[in-house]
């Protein structure tokens, strides 16, 4: 039995630390994969941290607005779903997520703020409206707006990039270790100063996030990772959710629709 919807709504709170909701669709074109191997011809990386740092920042996806499709694959503690997901998000501002499942059926919608998360389930009538620090029940003060922001864009969470980062450099790529308020954090950051991978673990907390970054491809003079891989698991809950972007739009103008209808009830 298809239960999707259900466990999508069931589970939405904790899902938005994991980066929010979900993304099936026709057969898609081929998408052409960028070489992140550094140029043979390219200078030598700066071997001073607050440089790599600074080269780090300058690689990461400037915007002012997104818009992606994906096709997407949730797992919730061993039940399995295909969605898609329509994202789009206004830098800073908003970021505004459809859910569709079979037929292309939308059956939830969801506005992220700075300040605020609100969601709304078709199938049941319901909606739940709460202030974005509820986040940090399951995620830890350390994570915000923003680190939802660069998750679903594929940049790197730029509060990890500080002055106490550990940095070492192996086969072309760097590694970043560091302890941010409890958070302990691990990147892996190519030679394209684009991560392919993060974990963070609060073991105070039982909660962990690993996000692997893949086939990455050129979006304009943009380069943009279509696969974004993301497993967490919030004390004994586990989430898996493998992303593929289908379509990637950057600064383009958005409409973010979102009301609740009257007849609509808070969730219990």
């Amino acid at each position: 039995m298809y239960n999707c919807p259900y466990q999508i709504f069931r589970h939405i709170k904790i899902l938005t630390f994991c980066c929010l909701m979900a993304m099936m669709g026709c057969k898609t074109k081929k998408q052409i994969i960028v070489n992140r191997a550094a140029p043979v011809n390219a200078p030598k990386p700066p071997d001073n941290k607050m440089a790599r740092l600074n080269a780090i920042r300058a690689g990461q996806i400037s915007f002012s607005t997104f818009s992606g499709k994906a096709k997407t694959k949730l797992d919730i503690g061993g039940s399995s779903n295909d969605v898609t997901l329509n994202i789009r998000i206004q830098r800073d501002q908003k970021i505004w997520v459809s859910v569709t499942a079979i037929a292309g059926i939308e059956v939830a919608r969801a506005l992220i703020t700075p300040d605020s998360i609100l969601v709304i389930n078709r199938l049941q009538s319901v909606y739940i409206r709460e202030p974005f620090s509820y986040v940090n029940k399951f995620a830890g003060e350390q994570v915000n707006y923003k680190t939802l922001e660069a998750l679903l864009v594929g940049n790197i969470i730029l509060e990890l990039l500080n002055e106490k980062t550990d940095i070492q450099s192996a086969s072309g790529n760097l590694t970043l270790t560091g302890d941010l308020k409890g958070l302990m954090y691990k990147l892996i950051v190519g030679p394209d100063m684009k991560a392919s991978q993060t974990n963070l673990n609060n073991p105070n907390a039982g909660q962990s996030l690993q996000v692997v970054n893949s086939a990455f491809i050129p979006v304009g003079n943009l380069t943009v990772p279509s696969q974004i891989d993301m497993s967490s698991i919030v004390k004994d809950k586990k989430i898996q959710v493998n992303l593929h972007y289908t379509k990637i739009e950057f600064d383009k103008p958005l409409d973010f629709p979102f009301s609740i209808p009257a007849r609509y009830t808070p969730a219990g």
